[in-house]
């Protein structure tokens, strides 16, 4: 039986941009059908992810960051994950999300909706920014 290994080398990067290069004890990243946890040894994947928040513990310490769609490759000793767009919590401009959620929610709740599913992905993404930032409501 091949040895576990004790961390994860960890990339994240878009197309303009590397977030985070190194060494990490665990990752969660916002799979396609809910997410998915990922610790050292985990079993080869590949997933497309949704809208959401990636994190991952690196030297005992969690950091987050906005996920606006991507993909993630998983070997049992290395996560690279690719995202199309990606903001740090600095980076959020957190009056903007929460402007972004209320005119999605007003969006949802008139009676002629125009476009459902653009606001429910305005919607999420503005979610995903805010829980980013660490700024979510309950």
């Amino acid at each position: 039986m091949a040895d576990i290994p004790d961390h994860l080398k960890l990339e994240v990067v878009s197309p303009d941009r590397r977030y985070f290069s190194g060494d990490v004890s665990f990752v969660q990243v916002p799979g396609r059908e809910g997410y998915l946890g990922i610790f050292p040894g985990h079993t080869p994947l590949l997933s497309e992810l949704k809208t959401g928040v990636v994190s991952f513990l690196h030297e005992g310490k969690e950091t987050r960051l906005y996920c606006g769609w991507g993909f993630v490759e998983v070997l049992p000793d290395q996560v690279s994950i690719l995202i199309e767009e990606a903001q740090l919590p600095q980076e959020i401009d957190v009056e903007q999300a929460r402007a972004d959620q209320k005119k999605a929610e007003e969006l949802l709740q008139a009676k002629d909706v125009v476009d459902f599913e653009e606001a429910i992905l305005l919607y999420h993404s503005a979610y995903a920014r805010l829980e980013a930032a660490g700024k979510e409501e309950a």
